[in-house]
């Protein structure tokens, strides 16, 4: 049964490869992103195509999609690219980010099935899982092929890695939809991808109505953060084996620290990942710092006691002896289920720490202050 199914999927996906033309002798209109650097949609006679640029090779093509309404028949010629159809009515999405985005563009009932369940903190889709309305697929690394089989999704939301293959996933003939927002590299830049996913699920005016409030709140803190007479010096993150890795100042992360008016100490390092530092290079820079952020996941949330008891160099920085640490225990705080697609929400957390009469009334959503 098994074997058969594959290959029917396998014989729809290569018809639907059929009689394709290169994008270059299409004429279109392209969407406006203000923001995001690694797509592109253009809106042609009979369908969308998406193409979505390499973040690890910025001369090559991640992948292209040509979208066509399901309820339109098929044009004899399409683009070259992935065939798919919209909107998606059994969606099978591997990650927790992309599961809150559905959610919040009221499409949950278009989730098929789902990756990594029990990480999910999305109660309505954890209710839905427990029905049996939406299956579990197993975890994201090795999902359950039978299951995915049953299920016959009709695109799978996965996000890339450089030079990853999808293993017995990517031979079932199933659309693949490369989710690299990830990789963008600045909070709005990531957060405007919910565009194209309002797109795929035919809800293209909530997720532009969505964004748009995304994008006044953000920059409006922002503007706020930025006039500020004082910039609190920032020191982030901990150490981890035998570094201790800080955003660099050309990431997201980076980005979000100099918006909400920080003076994040190492926004030098030009870097659009996490940088490796030595403890002693930490040390130099940012024993002085006016506060100390970070995110763990534990059971128990730390505290100074703990902190000390980890690593009692840590004791020797300023905001420890200050009482200025802020901690996220992601372990029940959905920092990653939120924050890609409401970095608004996540700046105002930040502006609240370093600038609180701007925000007097606003009560943190991600971080606490570590008790003693």
């Amino acid at each position: 049964m098994k074997h058969t199914l594959l290959i029917a999927i396998a014989v729809c996906f290569l018809q639907a490869c059929a009689n394709r033309t290169n994008l270059s002798e299409q004429s279109g209109e392209n969407v406006e992103f203000k923001y995001a650097t690694n797509l592109k949609i253009s809106k042609l006679d009979s369908c969308w195509v998406a193409e979505l640029r390499n973040p690890w090779d910025s001369t090559k093509l991640l992948h292209s999609y040509v979208i066509v309404p399901a309820d339109s028949i098929l044009p004899s010629t399409l683009p070259n690219g992935t065939l798919v159809r919209t909107p998606l009515r059994k969606a099978l999405v591997f990650t927790s980010v992309h599961t809150g985005l559905i959610v919040s563009l009221d499409a949950v009932e278009q989730i098929a099935g789902v990756c990594d369940a029990e990480y999910l903190q999305q109660p309505l889709v954890n209710q839905l899982i427990a029905n049996g309305t939406i299956a579990d697929a197993g975890n994201a690394m090795s999902p359950d092929i039978e299951k995915v089989i049953k299920m016959a999704p009709d695109a799978i939301l996965l996000s890339p890695f450089e030079n990853g293959g999808y293993g017995t996933i990517g031979k079932t003939g199933i659309p693949i939809i490369e989710c690299a927002d990830y990789m963008e590299v600045s909070p709005l830049a990531c957060a405007e991808w919910m565009r194209f996913y309002g797109l795929l699920f035919g809800r293209e005016s909530v997720a532009d109505s969505l964004f748009a409030v995304v994008e006044r709140n953000y920059c409006s803190l922002r503007d706020s953060a930025l006039m500020a007479e004082e910039r609190p010096s920032l020191l982030t993150d901990m150490k981890t084996g035998a570094a201790w890795y800080v955003p660099g100042g050309c990431s997201t992360t980076g980005r979000f620290y100099i918006d909400a008016g920080a003076n994040y100490l190492f926004a030098d390092q030009q870097k659009s990942g996490a940088v490796p530092l030595a403890f002693e290079t930490v040390f130099e820079r940012a024993h002085n710092a006016d506060f100390w952020l970070f995110k763990y996941n534990r059971p128990s949330d730390y505290t100074y006691s703990t902190l000390a008891v980890e690593n009692e160099l840590y004791t020797q920085f300023a905001p420890y002896n200050n009482h200025c640490i802020f901690g996220c225990n992601t372990s029940y705080i959905p920092y990653y289920d939120e924050v890609p697609f409401r970095p608004d929400w996540f700046l105002r957390d930040l502006v609240k720490i370093f600038h609180p009469d701007m925000l007097p009334d606003y009560n943190l959503r991600y971080y606490t202050e570590l008790k003693e």
